[in-house]
């Protein structure tokens, strides 16, 4: 436990933060959660479940909540998703063959 007041009121700041990013952080993965189940369920909602989760990412990474570089390779790959989705090819096709450098 922290003896000094500066570091005993830090611990108390760090914990209020901890819980208020826990609920963003949450709604950003169940969201991407949703979009992925819709995906994989070949549902016509599929669109509007992708373009929310990207919304909810965009606004945890705006809040500091995830680094912008996580939001961004979380939304490319939902973006993939949708775009195969969008051409009628399945998921599996769109991922190209692994490349060996030898």
């Amino acid at each position: 436990m922290a003896n000094i007041k500066s570091q005993i009121k830090r611990n108390r700041q760090n914990e209020n933060r901890r819980l208020r990013n826990r609920n963003v952080r949450g709604a950003a993965r169940t969201a991407v959660n949703q979009a992925r189940t819709v995906f994989e369920a070949n549902e016509p909602e599929t669109k509007e479940a992708i373009l929310k989760a990207i919304s909810t990412l965009d606004k945890a990474a705006e809040k500091g909540v995830i680094h912008k570089n996580n939001a961004a390779r979380r939304k490319g790959r939902l973006m993939k998703k949708l775009a195969s989705f969008e051409n009628g090819t399945s998921a599996v096709a769109a991922k190209p063959a692994k490349k060996t450098s030898k």
